[in-house]
């Protein structure tokens, strides 16, 4: 069993940065791939990153390339999102998730959900 608890949204303006980070718990967390979603009002909750189990291998979706970046630190169970260049569009509950494969490969599919974390830009 893994419980994943995000921090670190907030409102921030255009252009500006934040870091998101979702906390682990259980020895098990460098066994799953992790993926950050979004979920903005009215749309689907999409995957914005993903990150393979040893942190070697990321992706990003097209809207976020270049601005975010995930990481992970297996030692302290967590996994990061940073994201620069803030856009309004970028405005969404972010989530974090945990994948039941180590690698980016394949349909995935999410053992474990954090809560959300909400973020705001203003234009």
């Amino acid at each position: 069993q893994v419980q994943l608890v995000e921090s670190g949204g907030g409102l921030v303006q255009a252009g500006g940065s934040l870091r998101l980070s979702c906390a682990a718990s259980g020895r098990t967390f460098s066994m799953y791939a992790m993926d950050w979603f979004r979920q903005a009002p009215g749309k689907e909750r999409v995957s914005v990153a993903a990150i393979s189990a040893s942190g070697g291998n990321t992706r990003y979706a097209d809207s976020v390339k270049g601005r975010f970046s995930i990481s992970r630190d297996n030692a302290k169970n967590t996994v990061y999102l940073q994201m620069n260049s803030l856009k309004p569009e970028d405005t969404a509950v972010y989530y974090c998730a945990a994948r039941n494969t180590r690698v980016l490969i394949g349909t995935p599919k999410y053992d474990y959900w954090g809560q959300g974390t909400q973020v705001t830009v203003s234009s």
